[in-house]
């Protein structure tokens, strides 16, 4: 197998992964919005931001593509290639897990807004917590890029 064949197929994984959490995510939140909805239908705009936040995982995996692509060259060593499918697939495992659980934490604040709750604010910085570790993963990422070379 060509080195440049194993880079590209981590760089897959991690678009794959990525946006497959993503779609989990928001499929999750967006669920306790149509649910919310028959009771609250006024935080609409609410419900909308929170189901918005497990896309952002997807976003890294394209980013990722974006942070790696200058090492994608047809004389790429197996080195760099190994070093590029590792750090794309921890990235894409990642953020297939944050964005699955990111939405659970919005849904679970879409239903206490749909209750008549005001948990609006304190859902968003709770929803943060599983996006750290998406973000730390594409910081790795970014290192592991920069020290190819």
């Amino acid at each position: 197998m060509e080195p440049i064949l194993l880079a590209y197929i981590g760089i897959g994984l991690m678009l794959g992964l990525s946006g497959i959490g993503s779609a989990f995510g928001v499929t999750i939140a967006g669920n306790a919005t149509v649910g919310a909805l028959k009771k609250n239908p006024d935080a609409f705009g609410n419900y909308m931001i929170l189901t918005a936040l497990p896309g952002t995982q997807g976003l890294y995996g394209f980013l990722g593509y974006f942070l790696l692509s200058v090492h994608l060259v047809p004389e790429i060593t197996l080195f760099k290639a190994t070093a590029i499918f590792g750090a794309s697939l921890a990235v894409g495992l990642v953020c297939l897990y944050s964005a699955i659980r990111q939405g659970q934490v919005c849904a679970n604040g879409i239903a206490g807004i749909g209750a008549g709750y005001d948990l609006f604010g304190r859902t968003l910085i709770l929803s943060v917590f599983p996006e750290l570790y998406a973000i730390v993963s594409i910081a790795a990422l970014f290192l592991i890029g920069g020290s190819l070379g």
